[in-house]
């Protein structure tokens, strides 16, 4: 294995056993993701994301964070798709989120502000991948699920490469 594989193995180890990526950064967020670039072994620094939640009446997402620094760049295909789905913005006072040097976003919802329901985190991947100059394969990733208790914490990562993406649940 060369040296540059090895730093990189070390790399994912250290945030996917560290006490950090177990926890909920900060203590009083509900909910947290943390995306790791596999490609290079890195923390996935400044990938843009939004976090929507699925109206109860007639099946429409309401995006929680408004973007005010512009709009992702969508497919015409997943513009008739929101299209369909009438996605209603949320003002909010803060832009789309992105995450840090280490990869993470916390604070994705302020404490007492989590409803059960179903939500979804959405990562503008092929603008991380172009920054990088690197191709990719999808141009975001949706991440969607469910929370039935508002007071437990959850933590959504996100494995990332141009060509693959995994997630998972941790809490």
């Amino acid at each position: 294995m060369s040296s540059g594989a090895i730093l990189r193995l070390h790399m994912l180890q250290r945030h996917l056993g560290s006490p950090e990526s177990r926890g909920m950064e900060p203590a009083s967020s509900p909910l947290t993701t943390h995306v790791l670039d596999t490609a290079s072994g890195f923390p996935a620094q400044g990938l843009c994301l939004c976090l929507s939640r699925l109206r109860d009446h007639g099946q429409q997402w309401t995006e929680l964070r408004k973007r005010l620094q512009g709009q992702l760049r969508l497919r015409a295909g997943v513009q008739a798709q929101r299209a369909r789905q009438r996605w209603h913005l949320i003002p909010h006072p803060h832009p789309t989120r992105y995450t840090d040097p280490d990869g993470r976003c916390p604070g994705l919802r302020p404490p007492g502000q989590m409803k059960a329901g179903t939500y979804k985190l959405s990562f503008d991947t092929e603008g991380y991948w172009k920054k990088r100059g690197q191709e990719s394969f999808y141009p975001y990733v949706e991440v969607i699920f469910t929370i039935t208790n508002e007071i437990h914490k959850l933590h959504v990562p996100l494995l990332l490469s141009p060509w693959s993406y995994t997630t998972y649940r941790r809490s």
